[in-house]
């Protein structure tokens, strides 16, 4: 992890009005929730949606964790919802789960989970797009954008064996509206945390929290409504596997993983926080390989060791304090 976290770092937004001390613990735990948790929430969701509906599942899964940050901060003192901040929340909610995240999963159902990983990938690049105007420290630094670059490759790499194999079949029906809605997602993804960012809505962090989750799951559940989910929901057929695994996204993809991805956005800048993008698909393969004794090729080693390089430019120490500008 960035070894000038103990500068000081200047937040924009009504929650942080100046520069503050950020703890390099504090980010290199924020970091390890969003690479390691995130990583192994493709699995996890997988999993649940061997017998849960893509949209009412993620519906589910984001207004169980919103009620639980809900109540959580009003155990804190806090407000359990604040109505200062609902329009802004919601954007950001709606942007990062109900189109960014939601889109991967219903993805998941027509294409290989190696081409949405790759496909996913795009969203720190989208986070340097968007953000270019205050790239004033990156422009001086143009080994970050070799390592986006770098990550990007790896990631091809790490699953081009799986996309070029013989086995592959033509794309079929809703395919390229499956590739659409993941791009379209990633953009969303990259709109909703620079408007988190620079635009954050007043008050404490659990609250602004739990709206953003409310407001994501309502819409997923009136996407699933209006897709005729409820038609595909059979408690008698629910697995208890599925159900383990949708507690795991509520409570490490939804609730922790979650605040401190909000909270790194506040302290480090948006492009170097969505390397998390890179690192998810590694901690899956390495999961493959330690739970389901599947065999990592010299490729794919290679591929992993592009992508951990790309990601160590992006967070490698500079000399100066990173200070972004509102």
């Amino acid at each position: 992890m960035p070894a000038t976290a103990d500068s000081p770092v200047r937040r924009s937004g009504p929650l942080a009005p100046g520069p503050v001390p950020v703890s390099a613990g504090a980010v290199a735990l924020a970091f390890a929730a969003i690479y390691l948790i995130w990583g192994s929430t493709y699995f996890a969701a997988l999993v649940a949606l061997e017998t849960l509906p893509p949209y009412l599942m993620m519906a589910t899964r984001l207004l169980v964790a919103g009620t639980l940050l809900a109540g959580l901060s009003r155990l804190r003192g806090h407000p359990a919802v604040r109505r200062t901040g609902w329009p802004r929340n919601a954007a950001c909610g709606i942007l990062i789960l109900g189109l960014g995240s939601s889109s991967t999963v219903w993805a998941e159902q027509v294409l290989p989970s190696s081409l949405a990983a790759i496909l996913a990938t795009t969203v720190p690049l989208w986070l340097a797009v968007l953000d270019w105007p205050r790239w004033a420290q990156y422009r001086r630094e143009k080994r970050r954008l070799l390592g986006l670059l770098l990550g990007s490759l790896g990631v091809v790499g790490l699953f081009g064996e799986q996309l070029t194999a013989p086995a592959t079949r033509a794309p079929g029906p809703g395919y390229w509206l499956a590739v659409g809605a993941i791009g379209a997602g990633s953009l969303g993804t990259a709109a909703g945390s620079l408007l988190t960012r620079y635009r954050a809505a007043p008050g404490p962090a659990l609250p602004n929290a739990a709206q953003q989750l409310l407001a994501a799951g309502l819409f997923c559940g009136l996407v699933g409504t209006a897709a005729g989910e409820w038609a595909r929901v059979a408690p008698a057929q629910m697995s208890g596997r599925s159900l383990w695994a949708l507690g795991y996204l509520v409570v490490f993809g939804s609730g922790v993983a979650y605040l401190a991805y909000l909270w790194l956005l506040q302290v480090r800048p948006p492009a170097v926080v969505g390397t998390y993008a890179y690192v998810n698909p590694v901690v899956a393969v390495l999961l493959g390989a330690g739970l389901a004794h599947e065999v990592i090729s010299v490729q794919q080693g290679l591929a992993l060791v592009a992508i951990l390089g790309g990601v160590w430019l992006i967070n490698r120490p500079t000399r100066q304090p990173e200070t972004l500008s509102p």
